[in-house]
């Protein structure tokens, strides 16, 4: 069987939500090849799978700005937007996209599609080609909201098909730990969470509890000090450092150098969250996605830094849940940060939620387990 895996979006988590499943199908004796934008094809033969570039002269970001119907996408500024900025988006990576994957798949002729949970390229392909898509979750978070804005953006790609809507997938492959689950992903095939991230040498403090408590903090786009995000960062760590905790920041290598020069107490590193995270207590990070699934597998209790209002149904869900507190764009400062991972280093309660949560997901089928649900509804091409 021929599997053709499409990463959309501009982020390596993309590739990493999708390489266990992708790695599985291999070890099974499948050929497999993850299909993305050139920028992200390094990411992808970093974690060991075959990748192709299906465009080349457009990028992630200059994409927003061509001269197609409705004009540039800009990102959102209102509560409103966000989830037209996902579809509109996510959309025209498809449009710019399907024509080399139409190509690429016509010479090596996949008998399976499969993308993630913004990828429209990939349902798109299989209506072209008629063969099966499948759509597997990134995240715990449904997205469903950003569908029609898609169906908008891609409005001439679909006429071309005959069609006025993205396609619905032919097998939906969810990850998200029951107790988490919204009512958007009733009836799909449930998959155990697995790490596809990149690695590297690990070092003994990577994967050794400290003598104190630890906290790791990965903040994502606040990460960039042109943003403001070097101020923010270096105050919380300030903040984090009064509570007499181990503070671990996972960084870019340049951005780690420059915290460890001017924080010499702290660890700062680009790290496998696999191995940290069951060393710490608490992890800080911003918005959720794969760093949740990483905390909640490890059984770590989360502070959730929320900018977006479009993901509030699912940050206030795993707030409820009791494993992890969640901070509002609105409400997020260094001082009420670092207070949030006070109060969880002294309820044990969250560390129980998160463990219980833990088990939930190691519960749940093994991507192994799901080669057979693609075999099943892979169409061979003819010939």
């Amino acid at each position: 069987m021929r599997t053709l895996f499409v990463a959309a979006g501009f982020s390596p988590a993309s590739v990493f939500a999708l390489a266990p499943l992708a790695t599985s199908l291999r070890n099974a004796g499948h050929e497999v090849v993850m299909a993305a934008f050139d920028e992200l094809t390094p990411t992808i033969t970093a974690v060991g799978l075959p990748a192709v570039s299906f465009e080349t002269d457009e990028t992630t970001k200059s994409i927003m700005t061509m001269d197609r119907p409705g004009g540039p996408i800009n990102f959102p500024t209102a509560p409103d937007e966000e989830a037209w900025f996902l579809g509109a988006w996510f959309g025209r990576q498809a449009a710019v996209g399907l024509p080399g994957l139409v190509e690429f798949s016509r010479r090596w002729r996949p008998d399976v599609v499969i993308g993630g949970t913004l990828d429209y390229a990939t349902p798109m392909l299989g209506a072209t080609l008629d063969v099966p898509h499948v759509r597997q979750a990134w995240d715990w978070m449904p997205l469903d909201e950003a569908h029609p804005h898609a169906d908008v953006e891609l409005a001439p790609e679909l006429a071309a098909l005959g069609l006025d809507h993205v396609p619905q997938p032919d097998l939906l492959v969810d990850i998200c730990p029951p107790s988490l689950h919204l009512p958007e992903h009733n009836g799909a095939r449930m998959m155990r969470w697995i790490s596809g991230n990149r690695q590297r040498k690990l070092e003994p403090w990577m994967y050794t509890k400290a003598s104190r408590p630890r906290v790791c903090v990965t903040l994502g786009s606040r990460r960039e000090a042109g943003s403001g995000g070097g101020e923010y960062l270096d105050e919380l760590v300030e903040q984090l450092g009064s509570l007499e905790v181990d503070v671990v920041v996972a960084a870019t290598e340049s951005l780690a150098e420059e915290l460890r020069a001017r924080h010499p107490g702290i660890r700062a590193d680009w790290l496998p969250l696999e191995f940290i995270l069951p060393t710490c207590d608490v992890i800080v990070h911003h918005n959720g996605g794969l760093t949740a699934m990483n905390a909640m597998d490890a059984g770590v209790p989360q502070v959730i830094l929320d900018r977006f209002k479009l993901l509030r149904k699912s940050t206030d869900m795993i707030e409820r849940h009791g494993s992890s507190l969640v901070i509002h764009d609105e409400d997020n400062t260094p001082s009420v940060v670092a207070g949030a991972c006070a109060s969880i280093l002294a309820d044990a309660e969250f560390a129980r939620r998160a463990r219980a949560l833990s088990a939930e997901i190691r519960a749940l089928p093994a991507p192994p387990q799901i080669v057979a649900d693609l075999e099943k509804i892979a169409v061979p091409w003819p010939g």
